[in-house]
């Protein structure tokens, strides 16, 4: 159903109307109370304090380090542009990635990564099987970039486990191999599978070029990286990088599995049990606040802004 259809069913339709405009009504809703809930749980004072222990040229390499990784991950949709060769112009494709992963990281994948997504691109003239697609190369980059670099962490044992840990170094070198080798049969079967298109329900399923998996790869553990360094430049010195990488992607895992955003508490947690025995708790903790002030909170605020100019241009479009 083409836009122009869809509009003049509305108009016809009171109904479909009070149900767009209560969709609506509900999403903002939504944001609104797990905004609040989000600053409600945060420890300001801890951060204000975090914050006035570093020094300014280390929170500009932090505010540097964090716009560079928002570049890398907003470019995931321009992948989904190629993929699925929608028209949308960079200029309106990078700030919508930009605010749809800035609410992803702070209020969950179901808000930031889905429903503001669909509704953004929607709104801006995309039908529903492209965002989907686009979503989907985004999901894609982020985890292919993440099984590549655990893969190499935990294949090459460059994270120290505490000796308690069940899963033991070797264990964790099991899964490292596995990651390697999904990563390398993803790609494989890019380069040279003969059949590229599946069909599941009413979806189209079509694997990318080899060019656009690098990419993908590329990309994905660019920003994973990007992340990590963060962490690693407001440690203390004589923490290695791989294993500050390695504790991340640990940490990661554990916030998908509790669902809780931005995973509060998670990403303390799993730092402070696998870096103790280096660093000291409060400077673990401290590292951590600063990591999401500067990488939480500060593009989220950006991105409030932001969305309110997306939800403008796209009232003036419609």
């Amino acid at each position: 159903m083409t836009d122009a259809k869809y509009e003049s069913s509305i108009q016809a339709k009171p109904w479909k109307r009070w149900l767009k405009r209560g969709i609506t009504a509900v999403f903002f809703i939504l944001v609104g109370v797990l905004l609040f809930s989000l600053v409600r749980n945060m420890d300001w004072n801890a951060v204000v304090e975090t914050l006035r222990g570093y020094k300014l040229p280390l929170i500009l390499m932090g505010l540097g380090i964090t716009a560079a990784s928002f570049v890398v991950f907003s470019s995931y949709d321009l992948l989904g542009k190629i993929y699925t060769r929608h028209e949308l112009p960079i200029k309106q494709v990078l700030p919508l990635a930009f605010v749809c992963y800035a609410f992803n990281l702070n209020l969950g994948a179901w808000v930031g990564g889905i429903a503001l997504r669909y509704r953004l691109y929607t709104r801006m003239g995309l039908d529903v099987s492209t965002v989907t697609r686009v979503l989907s190369v985004s999901l894609v980059t982020n985890w292919l970039g993440y099984m590549i670099l655990a893969g190499m962490l935990f294949s090459f044992r460059l994270l120290q486990l505490p000796q308690h840990w069940q899963i033991g170094a070797f264990g964790l070198q099991l899964i490292g191999f596995a990651l390697l080798a999904v990563s390398i049969v993803y790609l494989a079967a890019c380069r040279f599978s003969p059949r590229r298109v599946w069909h599941w329900r009413n979806h189209e399923i079509a694997l990318p070029s080899l060019r656009l998996a690098l990419m993908q790869a590329t990309l994905g553990a660019a920003n994973w990286s990007l992340m990590a360094l963060l962490i690693y430049v407001l440690l203390p010195e004589g923490v290695a990088y791989p294993g500050i990488l390695g504790i991340l992607l640990v940490s990661s895992i554990a916030g998908v599995v509790t669902h809780i955003p931005a995973g509060l508490g998670v990403l303390e947690a799993v730092f402070i049990a696998l870096l103790q025995h280096q660093v000291a708790k409060s400077e673990i903790l401290a590292a951590l606040i600063g990591y999401r002030a500067l990488y939480f909170l500060i593009p989220l605020a950006v991105a409030c802004l932001v969305y309110l100019f997306l939800e403008r241009w796209g009232r003036k479009r419609s």
